[in-house]
């Protein structure tokens, strides 16, 4: 891979593709903390404390170290820990608990990326009533210019993963660099601030304020929202570049946040922390600073995005969800992807979320509940491999990570009513398709007749040898020649449909990017012989041509569908959901005019 022959390529990549989301959090985490405290000393110290620490537990040993041990082929997220789990467990019960808590935190991870962008961006914009002409801004010109900004952003999706970190990784490490700076600088105006380097004042501050510092801790989360991009994103960059840009990324948080306290130290009066901070030490930068975070926020939205479409892909082929149209955007990885479907369904509702909140500081209390829920998921999930893998130091430190996780997620719980539902109803618009569509499948799999391979080959030779063949070369499409469809079954001893020559087709996506190879494999019996497709997966196929090329001359292709007929209003959102997604016949080029899909009727 290219980012193990040229690190530093890796790196940037990494900081354009995955720490856009935490880098951007020192814009509103202070502000909206010290809405809910009051600005003394020993509250600003005891905040700074606590933020550095959950950069430590829950983003360095949670994510950086423990949950990226743990891959399959170089993939992370919730789906690859419920793929590793699975084969170490003997329950049926444990396997189903395993499957539902891997599909909630996929949920609430589809949740997440849709505030991120909201919140980041909206908080961005605010930034510029500083400027002198535009302190009148109103709130609807900031909103609909956010608005813009988002749908600009999502847009952009279509030209792939790896151009997207190419592009914003150097712009990344600019604001990094921007806000170490300007942290250091207003950390020397009150040095004091390196105290809170030291836990103690961290647990200081919840024996001073008891149940208020408790709950304060549903906005010090905000420091590490985007910290679960570093695991869902592994398998678009590796671990290695992941883990390297962390390094730096971490430290410039860390100087970032003393700073914004030293500053508020100083001033205790500032609302709009690191904007004002800024605006007091480099009053003449201020509006190239805040034009670099509006375009860090944009990026900011990068690393949930394209998390979001790891986690659904994985979804796919794990048979989760259903074959939405995957476009592949690199020819390194795989993973590197664009969903379509996805990427507008998120835009969409990013832009209800910003309308319907209008304000960063609103919105603050509609966020963390997702981020901290699959924060908590992914340390059940690790300390349950590690227990069975038996790596006793690993589920020590596990446990202790899902404790922290828990704590913060319990108290996120206040958010509820006053927005957090938003969190809760976003993530189950993707649990009920998931929901539906895998027991939507199961009980279409079980409804379907499918006849065992030996079963088939008695049957069809005594078809062959009795029936009057029609002339030529028929092909039938099927996934696997053990089992054969109902529909070839229908067409060829149902409706007495029988060739000369029948011709089983399959295609098969291999791991590597490029090639095409169609080869015969041995006949199954006299008149069924078996042709295979392999292609790499960024190859677009004419099989057209790859039939020609193996001397096959077609009169008709066969196809399966499901038409789906039921009165259960369950099953009837299983039946749209398989009408709106497409069928696999739609990715190739087959010769449209002999083509002939065969409907199954099958009742639910």
């Amino acid at each position: 891979m290219a980012e193990k022959s040229n690190p530093a390529k890796g790196i940037i990549k990494a900081l354009g593709l995955v720490f856009g989301d935490i880098g951007t959090s020192p814009i509103y985490t202070l502000t909206v903390v010290f809405i809910f405290l009051k600005n003394t000393n020993d509250n600003i110290i005891g905040v700074l404390s606590l933020i550095i620490w959950t950069l430590v537990i829950l983003v360095t040993i949670q994510f950086a170290w423990l949950a990226m041990s743990l891959s399959i082929r170089g993939e992370g997220g919730k789906i690859v820990l419920k793929e590793i789990l699975l084969p170490l467990l003997r329950s049926k019960k444990s396997v189903s608990f395993v499957t539902l808590l891997a599909i909630v935190g996929v949920s609430l991870l589809i949740g997440d990326g849709i505030i991120t962008p909201a919140i980041s961006i909206l908080s961005a914009v605010e930034g510029s009533v500083l400027i002198p002409g535009f302190e009148e801004l109103t709130r609807t010109s900031i909103v609909l210019i956010a608005v813009l900004i988002a749908i600009l952003l999502f847009v952009f999706q279509k030209m792939g993963t790896e151009k997207v970190s190419g592009a914003f990784g150097p712009i990344t490490g600019t604001w990094f660099i921007s806000l170490a700076l300007i942290g250091v600088v207003a950390i020397s105006d009150a040095p004091e601030v390196l105290v809170a380097i030291n836990p103690y004042y961290g647990l200081k501050f919840f024996y001073d304020n008891g149940l208020a510092g408790f709950i304060v801790l549903g906005e010090i989360i905000l420091c590490a929202t985007g910290g679960e991009a570093l695991y869902a994103d592994m398998g678009h960059l590796g671990a290695r570049p992941i883990r390297q840009a962390w390094t730096g990324v971490f430290f410039a948080l860390v100087l970032n946040y003393l700073g914004q306290g030293a500053f508020l130290l100083k001033h205790p009066e500032a609302k709009n922390i690191l904007f004002e901070m800024v605006f007091y030490y480099a009053k003449n930068l201020y509006v190239p600073f805040l034009l670099l975070s509006i375009s860090a926020t944009i990026i900011a939205s990068q690393a949930m995005i394209s998390g979001t479409f790891s986690m659904v892909y994985q979804g796919i082929t794990t048979r989760l969800m259903p074959m939405f149209k995957v476009d592949y955007t690199s020819v390194e990885r795989k993973s590197q992807i664009y969903i379509g479907s996805v990427n507008w369904f998120l835009l969409i509702a990013v832009i209800f979320i910003m309308v319907e909140f209008g304000e960063s500081n609103r919105l603050a209390a509609a966020y963390g509940l997702a981020v901290t829920g699959t924060m908590t998921l992914t340390g059940i999930l690790m300390t349950w491999i590690f227990y069975l893998k038996k790596k006793k130091m690993l589920v020590a430190f596990s446990v202790i990570v899902t404790v922290v996780d828990a704590a913060y997620l319990v108290a996120n719980f206040y958010k509820i009513p006053h927005g957090g539902y938003w969190s809760i109803i976003l993530a189950l618009i993707p649990l009920a398709m998931i929901l539906f569509y895998m027991n939507g499948q199961k009980k279409l799999y079980r409804m379907m007749d499918f006849m065992p391979l030996d079963d088939f080959l008695h049957k069809f030779a005594r078809v062959h040898a009795t029936t009057e063949r029609i002339k030529g070369t028929a092909i039938f499409l099927v996934r696997d020649t053990n089992e054969i469809p109902f529909y070839v079954t229908q067409t060829m001893f149902f409706h007495g449909v029988v060739y000369e020559d029948n011709i089983f087709v399959s295609i098969i996506n291999r791991d590597d990017p490029f090639g095409i190879t169609g080869f015969f494999k041995e006949d199954l019996t006299e008149g069924l012989r078996v042709f295979e497709i392999q292609m790499g997966y960024t190859e677009v196929i004419d099989v057209e041509e790859i039939l020609r090329e193996a001397g096959i001359e077609e009169r008709v292709v066969f196809y399966g569908l499901e038409d789906i007929s039921t009165e259960n209003p369950i099953w009837k959102i299983f039946g749209m959901i398989k009408r709106l997604t497409p069928t696999f016949i739609q990715f190739y080029n087959f010769p449209p005019k002999k083509l002939h899909g065969v409907f199954t009727k099958v009742r639910l």
